[in-house]
Formats: structure tokens, sequence, C-alpha cells
């Protein structure tokens, strides 16, 4: 998931330890990621960390909506800005469906320094929350010897450092190892668990009343909605540019 465009100066903000925003459990929702911004009347708006401009999350805020601010977290983007801070040799396999794309080692401190700053980033932005996306590299040919240990410790990082900075933060996919991250989790956002038969596994989450936002890219299906419904997950279907508006179940 990607778009191009530019990323505005770092800013550091002083932290302060309080409560990440809660989102209900049934909020509607709106996931954009590439083309101009679309405006449904939705509670919650994930959208580019660094392609949204401040004034438009400002915006939003001002119009009653949470803003959660989507970044790669788990690869390197050769379009961004701050592309040519992070080392070579940081660097792993090239995603093959994903053209300037690589997974990256984030076991290096000087990686999750910069993956800092674009939590700093999100701050400096209003962002209410943050969706880190590839936070399962582990389980891919990512060319860097990365273990289901190393995802987990890292994913659990990035929710402490998430909750350092006031910002609530979603679980991107990574359903195997929900047992071990769902509790450091404010909310969760999938991609077509339906199609590879992974939803139950994220009941537990549920049962804490915690969000689960569901992505299928296919067209709109009512017997998912129902199976979504009964599960009191928010499903919605998707064209996978992530361009438009998706087609919610209600």
């Amino acid at each position: 998931m990607r778009t191009l465009l530019a990323l505005l100066a770092f800013v550091a903000p002083v932290l302060t330890a309080a409560t990440p925003a809660t989102i209900p459990a049934n909020a509607s929702w709106h996931m954009q990621l590439d083309g101009k911004l679309q405006m449904p009347n939705r509670l919650v708006y994930d959208i580019d960390l660094y392609d949204t401009p401040k004034q438009t999350i400002t915006n939003l805020k001002a119009g009653g909506r949470i803003v959660i601010c989507y970044f790669s977290a788990g690869t390197w983007e050769d379009w961004r800005e701050d592309a040519q801070a992070y080392p070579k040799e940081a660097l792993g396999k090239a995603l093959p469906d994903w053209a300037g794309e690589r997974w990256l080692d984030y076991r290096r401190d000087d990686v999750r320094q910069l993956l800092s700053k674009r939590l700093d980033l999100a701050v400096d932005k209003g962002c209410d929350g943050v969706d880190p996306d590839n936070v399962d590299g582990y389980s891919n040919d990512n060319g860097l010897g990365l273990t289901q240990a190393q995802q987990i410790d890292f994913n659990r990082w990035l929710a402490s450092e998430a909750h350092k900075r006031d910002l609530s933060i979603g679980l991107k996919n990574a359903v195997e190892l929900l047992p071990e991250l769902g509790d450091h989790f404010d909310f969760a956002i999938n991609e077509s668990c339906y199609r590879y038969n992974e939803c139950a596994g994220y009941s537990h989450m549920r049962s804490q009343g915690k969000p689960i936002f569901i992505a299928e890219y296919r067209s709109f299906n009512k017997d998912l909605c129902k199976r979504a419904a009964n599960s009191g997950f928010r499903l919605q279907f998707f064209k996978l540019s992530l361009k438009g508006v998706g087609e919610p179940c209600d």
C-alpha cells in the first residue's frame, strides 16, 4: 500500500503519558491511500501519513472524525523523502508485487530511531492513531532472516512507542500473532481474512470491545456481511488500488 508526494518536516513533540483515543467498536470507517481524498460520511478515516497535509487532518478532526495515519513500518519505500536515511545494510529483498519497496531490518537501533520519527510526525500532524503496515515480514521471503520472536518484539515495541505518544495503534494482518499481540493493540485492520479463512482469530480482541476493520478486495458479498455482523466485525469491500470509497456492509 502506498502513494507518492511530499513529506513535511519532522518535528519532535513533547511526549506525555496519556490514554490513546478510543475508537468505537461499531465505528464506520473510510480507508483511502491514493488519489484525491474522498469525503464519505464515516467516523474513522485511515489515510496516508505522508501524503495527507496537516490542515486536512485538522479539518477532518474539526468535523468530528477520528484520523488514523497509515505508514509502512516493516518495509523501505524508495519514494519517501526519508528513504536515503536508511542504511543499505538494513534493506532486504524486494516485495515482488510492489515496485520500489523492500523488507526492512527492524531489529536495528538506527532503523527503530527512524521509525520513531514517523510516529513523531503522526503526532505533529494531529493523527489520533496509526496504521503501521507490513508488520509480518518474518513470514515472507524477506532476505533478512527475521524470526517470529523478533517480529513479536518489534510489534510490541511499535505499540509501546505509539502509546507513549498518545496514539492508538492498529495491528495490520499478522493474524497468527494475535495471541501474543492482541492485548497490546487498540484495534485491528485486516486485509482479506475471509478469503484466507483467518477472521476467527479476532474473536478475543473483539470480546475486549476493540474494533475489527476488515477490507476485502472483491465485489460486495451479502453472505460475508452476515458473517461479519454476527462476529461484530466492520467489513467493507474495496478496489485494490484504495483510491476511492469502499462499499461497507451497512
